[in-house]
This record gives structure tokens, C-alpha cells and sequence, in this order.
């Protein structure tokens, strides 16, 4: 399908993604950058890469494809100092879970005759780096495609096809909704599993001694990149901060519950929750 293509941050997503490409024969060649030349020498070792370069115009000096899986918030910077060299008719895309103005941004980044088309696939790890990476990642995801108005047909059609060839299960989402609807089933959570680990050192860090699963479950999440998510929240910063005011007003309801004893109110706040946990996935 693709030449050759250039990963701008080989990380487990772009170097998953690399793998992928090489084991579906989607690609003849894929130049990586990143800010770590000894990760881009470990990733060429490894046959994640082919190539690797110390700047972005030189890795997409002659790709067809484009990803961008950096943190979210370098994207806009990748783009300005690749674009001298971006090809007509190469496609960009990416891995970032914001999308939102940051398409519009992209859209307006690239140069005439190279398409932007945003992408999110619902896979990762709270594990990070090349030694988790994995050409089987995607398969299975769900993965959303984000097109604007703008978007040009052929380029949308090319990146739907290479997360279908992934195994994916892809759909299309407007981008602002996208940023709506993942600031509360996905960002919200990191806020909160952060939250909570700094809550219990607060309170007593010898406390973590004797954490069970559920803490550990209900944590995972707060081991992620803090890079990574400095960026996201950021970026999605309007949309986050309205999932928390109602996250607020859930803890604070519970809390007036708790203060007047109230069991039966409770419990049905514990019932709620239960039945829409268990229709996940069902609905």
C-alpha cells in the first residue's frame, strides 16, 4: 500500500505500528525519529524500523504515510518542521487520543497536496517503550477515524484500510465529539486513578503495603506516562474539567449520603452503577 512511511516517535504505538505495517505488507520501508538515538538504534535492531533519521523532514523526506505517535503535544511542532519535505500525496496520520482543534490545526499545518486524517485506536498499555511492542496490538481494538469536512477522500479511505488490515474495528467520529466522548470514558479515568494514589500518600503512604486488587486495579492506569498525559489533559483540558464537575457532584451526593447515614439512598446510588458496569460492551 505504502512505499515508504516514517513513525515520528517510536514508542510502543508507532513501533507497534511499524510491526504491523511490516506483517501485513503494508509498507517496503519505515524510517523512524525520536528524540533517543539509542531507542531508534534498539528499535532498527529489533527490525521495528528500517531506517532511522535525527531530524523529521529527513525521515518524511520520501514517505508515503506518515504517523504521528510522539506525545500529543509535540504533534503541531512535528509537522511544522517535517513539512518542507512532505511529499504531495503523502497522508499523515496518528495515535493520539485528542483530537478536536488539533485536527483543524494539522489540516491547516500540512502543505497543499499532503492530507491529514486523524486517527485513535483504543489500545495501548499502561507499559510503555519498544519492548512491549506488539504487530497483534490493534487487532481487535476499537479504532476511531476522525475526518473533517475537509478531509480528502482517498487519504480517509487509505487509513481506514490499513487499521481494517490491522484487524481493527474502525468507525468514524466527528473530532470535537470524539474529544467529548473520551474526556469522560477515558481521560476522566486517568485523572481520577492519579488522584487516588496521590490521595492514599497523602494520607499515609505506608498504606500501600496492604492495597488488594481492587486498588490495584483501579490504579493501573496512574503508572501510565505522565508526559503523555500532561499533554492530553491539557489539550482536552474544557472537556475534561466538565467530567470532573460531574464527577463532583456524584462523590459529593454520596458523601451527603454518608453524612446523614442514609443507607437506602446508597445503596442506590452502588445499584445504579452496578447494572451500568455490567451492560458495558452489551449495549
Amino acid at each position: 500500500m505504502f512505499n515508504n512511511a516514517a513513525i515520528l516517535g517510536v514508542g510502543l504505538l508507532g513501533a507497534s505500528f511499524s510491526l504491523a505495517l511490516k506483517k501485513h505488507g503494508l509498507c517496503g520501508n519505515v524510517c523512524g525519529y525520536g528524540r533517543s538515538r539509542a531507542n531508534l538504534e534498539r528499535a532498527k535492531e529489533m527490525g521495528i524500523i528500517d531506517s532511522f533519521a535525527a531530524d523529521p523532514s529527513d525521515a518524511c523526506s520520501d514517505a508515503d504515510l506518515v504517523l504521528l505517535a510522539a506525545p500529543v503535544g509535540s504533534f503541531a511542532e512535528l509537522v511544522k518542521r517535517a513539512s518542507s519535505s512532505l511529499k504531495n500525496g503523502a497522508v499523515v496520520t496518528d495515535v493520539g487520543s485528542v483530537k478536536g482543534r488539533l485536527v483543524y490545526d494539522l489540516e491547516d499545518s500540512v502543505p497543499s497536496g499532503v492530507h491529514f486524517v486523524g486517527a485513535h485506536p483504543i489500545a495501548g498499555s499502561d507499559r510503555s517503550g519498544i519492548t512491549y511492542a506488539d504487530p497483534e496490538l490493534f487487532r481487535d481494538a476499537l479504532c476511531i477515524i476522525t475526518p473533517s469536512h475537509r478531509t480528502e477522500p482517498a487519504a480517509l479511505k487509505a487509513v481506514m484500510a490499513v487499521w481494517n488490515s490491522f484487524g481493527s474495528k474502525v468507525m468514524t467520529m466527528d473530532p470535537d465529539q470524539h474529544d467529548r466522548v473520551y474526556a469522560a470514558v477515558s481521560h476522566l479515568p486517568h485523572i481520577i486513578a492519579y488522584a487516588m494514589v496521590n490521595a492514599v500518600s497523602d494520607i499515609d503512604r505506608s498504606f500501600f503495603s496492604y492495597c488488594g486488587q481492587g486498588f490495584r486495579d483501579m490504579t493501573r492506569i496512574a503508572a501510565s506516562s505522565p508526559e503523555i498525559w500532561t499533554d492530553i489533559s491539557l489539550l482536552n483540558r474544557e472537556n475534561i474539567r466538565e467530567m470532573i464537575a460531574v464527577f463532583r457532584e456524584n462523590l459529593d451526593r454520596m458523601d451527603a449520603h454518608l453524612k446523614a447515614s442514609d443507607a437506602e439512598a446508597l445503596k442506590k446510588h452502588f445499584v445504579r452503577a452496578s447494572s451500568s458496569r455490567k451492560r458495558i460492551g452489551q449495549d
